[in-house]
């Protein structure tokens, strides 16, 4: 059985500012580095990092000694640029995650693993804390949601190979922001592993802040 994982860093970092947010650094160490030696520690069997071709050049000096490694150039879109790297892996079981949440950790990474090969389609989430409100487009709120069945999205999301190339393949061309939503317009059943509220996505400069004292937190530092 082997496992791979699809890493996306094809994004401009347009909320970030001058610099592509994956290339900062936090306690020395850039934020793409942390994303990916959380993958390593877990015994992925091969990783491909779909990037802006901007950063190519630069990802292969961080990573240049590593064969578990490859770097591809990803695609104008996020279901473009997994697609992409679909086409680069040969796997049993594939994890998907977003190279800007590096306080993924290990323990994640391995009951992602664990429950996909259970369950074969699977979404890292942890449940909404926040009242939610239905706000219509003048402002006015419509109703307050119940949030006892409400989650947020996190990543990795993780499937059986040949249930997500297949669901890439059917709605090739389209723009879905997550693939756990790809698969559920597939026909497929999608099952919660449960996350870390650490686990945010760096988007803005704001976000580093809270990065360094979670990952100070996960590696001790």
């Amino acid at each position: 059985m082997k496992i791979s994982a699809i890493i996306t860093a094809g994004g401009t970092s347009s909320r970030f500012g001058n610099t592509n947010k994956l290339l900062e650094t936090v306690n020395n160490k850039e934020i793409i580095k942390y994303t990916v030696d959380a993958f390593l520690s877990a015994d992925i069997d091969q990783i491909v990092i779909c990037a802006n071709k901007t950063i190519i050049e630069t990802l292969q000096k961080i990573f240049f000694n590593n064969r578990q490694i490859k770097i591809i150039e990803g695609g104008s879109t996020r279901q473009e640029s997994v697609y992409k790297g679909l086409n680069a892996v040969e796997c049993d079981y594939v994890l998907i995650h977003d190279g800007a949440r590096p306080m993924i950790t290990k323990e994640v990474i391995q009951n992602t693993i664990q429950t996909v090969i259970d369950k074969k389609a699977v979404s890292v989430m942890t449940k909404t804390v926040d009242t939610i409100k239905e706000v219509d487009s003048s402002g006015k709120i419509i109703k307050t949601v119940d949030r006892t069945k409400l989650y947020n999205t996190q990543t990795p999301q993780a499937f059986e190979y040949n249930i997500i190339k297949s669901a890439h393949e059917k709605f090739k061309g389209q723009n879905f922001t997550d693939d756990a939503g790809l698969a559920e317009a597939f026909g497929y059943e999608v099952y919660i592993v449960q996350g870390d509220y650490r686990n945010i996505k760096v988007t803005t400069r704001s976000d580093l802040a809270l990065a360094k004292i979670y990952l100070g937190e996960i590696y001790g530092q």
